[in-house]
């Protein structure tokens, strides 16, 4: 077994005994990784309370190359979520984001770039100062692009023809993963309509890069975006996550 370091964001925390749990976390350097924690759920843990999910700290961990957990032999907390304490709305954000994290990647696949943008969109959740809902659409899309899952928005899946009626309603097939133009739109299933509002805001979104300054949607499009990005999520991962039903409702809010 070798001896691994990294930082990593808690994803889950499964008790395991009377003094161990097991824990997923998303790692920097290794990706997503589930692994025991032995005497964590003691009076005087060795992890230093630094196991709740959404917490960002620093690892060590023995890899085992078989098919049984590793093994967690230190946590240390670097920042733990506070703003759930009293804000409903980004506590359901973030462990939408953990959610994600989790459906999305496979164990032992590392991004480094998937998990710097998931550490920076939780760590503004955490503040007041940012829109929880355009921080989600932001890391929603960052997070197809980084994974090959990003939707095609500015030109037919089918044909390639490129869109040139901004403000015209346009289908996007959920199968296909993008928009279809009229001629291609025929026969095809699974299909939802936007408005050219909307398209235009889902474009924005997903070429921005800034994560650190992220834009608002515009009112009339909250709802429309949130339920095409609910629906296409969906058909990606083959279920409705379950924390779905109640980020819906900050895209209500600025």
């Amino acid at each position: 077994m070798s001896s691994e370091k990294s930082t990593a964001i808690v994803l889950r925390v499964i008790d395991f005994s009377e003094t161990s749990c097991v824990v997923t976390l998303m790692t920097r350097d290794f990706g997503k990784i589930t692994a025991l924690a032995k005497g964590a759920r003691r009076r005087k843990s060795p992890f230093e309370a630094a196991l709740d999910v959404l917490a960002i700290c620093r690892v060590v961990f023995l890899h085992k190359k078989n098919q049984s957990l590793d093994l967690l032999t230190e946590a240390k907390l670097d920042r733990r979520f506070r703003a759930g304490a009293h804000d409903l709305e980004r506590l359901y954000a973030a462990y939408y984001v953990t959610e994600l994290l989790s459906g999305l990647t496979d164990e032992g696949d590392p991004h480094t770039a998937l998990y710097d943008l998931a550490e920076d969109t939780i760590c503004q959740l955490d503040t007041e100062e940012t829109s929880p809902a355009a921080l989600l659409l932001q890391f929603e899309l960052g997070t197809l692009s980084i994974l090959g899952h990003s939707p095609m928005l500015t030109q037919c899946v089918g044909c390639g023809r490129q869109r040139t009626n901004e403000n015209r309603r346009v289908s996007f097939g959920l199968n296909e993963g993008g928009i279809i133009c009229q001629t291609c739109r025929k026969g095809k299933s699974n299909v939802v309509s936007l408005s050219g509002d909307s398209w235009k805001t889902m474009v924005r979104f997903s070429n921005a890069t800034d994560q650190k300054h992220p834009m608002l949607i515009p009112e009339n499009c909250q709802g429309e975006t949130r339920s095409v990005m609910n629906q296409y999520l969906s058909h990606l991962l083959g279920y409705r996550p379950k924390l779905q039903k109640y980020i819906t409702q900050t895209y209500g809010k600025h």
